[in-house]
């Protein structure tokens, strides 16, 4: 069994700045080796130029960058890390932003962060 975590970038509560905001599904997930899992983020803005950001941490480490995805007008846009290409997955709408891990091993034990841009 494998157990994710993941809580907000930055904080372990709700983030508001001018009326934006970000906020994570803080549960722990126990998931089998082989499978799959999703996480959620929920995000609000009056903006329509946003970036989504989800990131990666290890105990000790420092977050590892995963992707980053448009949403509202910028929604055609993606950028994947290397090493994530084939095993992260994002998809948004314009209020949640998701990310599936594929094909979970041990080593994807981890901390998840998502994080809201502003473009």
């Amino acid at each position: 069994i494998i157990y994710m975590q993941m809580f907000l970038l930055m904080s372990f509560v709700p983030y508001e700045v001018f009326g934006d905001s970000v906020q994570q599904d803080q549960t722990v997930q126990p998931q089998k080796e082989g499978g799959s899992v999703t996480l959620t983020c929920t995000y609000s803005t009056t903006n329509s130029n946003i970036y989504l950001h989800w990131y990666r941490k290890y105990p000790n480490g420092v977050p590892d960058y995963i992707l980053k995805r448009g949403a509202k007008s910028y929604s055609s846009y993606q950028h994947t890390a290397e090493f994530a290409k084939g095993k992260f997955e994002s998809n948004a709408d314009s209020s949640t932003t998701r990310l599936t891990i594929n094909n979970l091993q041990l080593s994807d034990t981890a901390l998840y962060y998502c994080a809201l841009e502003i473009a």
